[in-house]
């Protein structure tokens, strides 16, 4: 259903902490298309729960540097950003069978939608699953963009199976460092690229052989990997179609590969854009629940210093990891 349908559910209900939900909350806000310096906290309309919808009391949402530059997030003024979220549902739509008020998720949410950078955001119960119980609602704010982008680019479009040989560019990424955990943990042989400091940290996610790309060169060996994915682009996505042996997969997440390149190396070529799913999501937490995943938080901030954490994304000594807001307690 679209964000804007007028087929709606309740918009106040008793809430799980403090009573019925107000009509009003505090929210992160931009009123034209820009960088960081056009966001604002300031009060906002809660929103209203379409039948399909769940309304979510935001513990944590997590930002990504990069989406205020995407076209997406300004279909509609003003926006609200941060697409992933941890929090307690606290209303559903008529046709909502789970989740129920009370329960405890985390999820993607699409990015023509408003974001979590709020005290309330609506989204649809599908695109919601149960949130990892061993962590808090920080670290299961961190996992939904990154770990479904290394899940889909594996499992969906790689395909990828026990004992073939996976090479993942910057294996110590946001995104890189979930490809390397999950293909690992798919039974793949994974070489990674990373830079020299990060080395012994990749190794550990699971590597097999880590590639250091100050010294050495990936694509010193031809025809070596059944399976490329690519989180880098650029002079390294050009350099990556002689690596892999005929009829292997090259997974893009920067650009679409060249078909010209991919009919030449007679392989497969692949470019897709991360989308929720909650059976995927429910993988994933089992997988922080059992210890297989490492989340990583670099850094967290109050909602109300919302535009700082934005404008930290240009510190180029940050440390690796998810910036954080912190929306309640």
């Amino acid at each position: 259903m679209s964000r804007n349908s007028t087929a709606r559910g309740p918009a106040v209900v008793p809430g799980t902490r403090s009573g019925p939900v107000p009509a009003t909350m505090s929210a992160l806000r931009a009123h034209r298309r820009g960088g960081p310096e056009q966001l604002a906290l300031e009060p906002a309309p809660t929103p209203p729960v379409a039948d399909d919808e769940a309304l979510i009391e935001v513990h944590a949402a997590a930002i990504t540097f990069a989406e205020l530059g995407w076209d997406e997030v300004w279909k509609h003024l003003p926006m609200i950003p941060s697409h992933e979220v941890s929090g307690v549902v606290v209303a559903v739509g008529r046709s909502v069978t789970w989740p129920q008020v009370g329960d405890q998720v985390y999820g993607l949410i699409r990015f023509d939608r408003d974001g979590a950078a709020a005290e309330y955001v609506s989204v649809p119960a599908a695109d919601l699953a149960p949130r990892p119980r061993t962590v808090g609602h920080t670290v299961a704010a961190a996992v939904p963009l990154a770990a479904l982008t290394a899940w889909q680019a594996l499992v969906d479009q790689a395909k990828v199976q026990p004992g073939e040989r996976v090479l993942v560019h910057g294996g110590a990424g946001g995104v890189g460092s979930y490809v390397t955990q999950i293909a690992a943990r798919l039974g793949a042989r994974v070489t990674a690229t990373a830079f020299t400091a990060d080395v012994a940290h990749v190794l550990r996610l699971g590597a097999h052989r880590v590639i250091d790309v100050a010294t050495q060169q990936f694509d010193a060996t031809p025809a070596a990997f059944d399976v490329v994915i690519d989180t880098v682009g650029g002079a390294t996505l050009e350099r990556s179609y002689p690596v892999l042996v005929a009829g292997g997969r090259l997974v893009t997440l920067q650009a679409p590969p060249s078909a010209e390149m991919v009919a030449r190396h007679g392989i497969q070529g692949l470019f897709f854009v991360v989308s929720p799913n909650r059976d995927e999501l429910s993988a994933l937490a089992a997988m922080v629940d059992a210890g297989e995943l490492e989340v990583k938080i670099a850094s967290t901030f109050p909602l109300s210093a919302g535009r700082a954490a934005f404008e930290s994304g240009a510190h180029f000594d940050r440390p690796p990891g998810k910036t954080v807001l912190l929306v309640r307690d």
